[in-house]
């Protein structure tokens, strides 16, 4: 048996977080949890993640000016960021994809949908 996959989820709400740590650790995930840009930043230089989870309106810096900041690091270069996030206006999918993430999952998450959508982005 392989190690669990580790996941940082960047996100300043409580009930947010929640949420996503009952779905994925019931899949077997272990999930690690940043409120903001620099707890974040903290937390992948001390962990390597296998994804990372990206809300984009973070109380800090927004996510899409942090996923460009790990994207400037070796060690989270490769790593796929997925952007997690209540903006689901005409334009924001490309603006995440843009801002460097693999993906966009849009909120209020499918949470029958959501282990599958991890998958697939930990199997690229």
């Amino acid at each position: 048996m392989s190690d669990p996959k580790s996941i940082l989820y960047v996100e300043d709400n409580p009930e947010n977080r929640m949420l996503i740590q009952r779905i994925l650790q019931a899949e077997g995930y272990q999930v690690q949890f940043a409120q903001d840009a620099s707890e974040a930043m903290n937390l992948v230089e001390s962990t390597q993640f296998d994804l990372i989870l990206m809300d984009i309106n973070l109380p800090d810096i927004d996510g899409y000016t942090l996923t460009a900041r790990l994207r400037s690091f070796p060690k989270t270069a490769s790593t796929p960021i997925v952007a997690l996030t209540a903006n689901v206006m005409k334009g924001d999918r490309e603006k995440s994809l843009d801002s460097g993430c693999d993906g966009y999952i849009q909120k209020p998450i499918d949470v029958d949908e959501l282990p599958f959508q991890v998958a697939t982005f930990l199997k690229r």
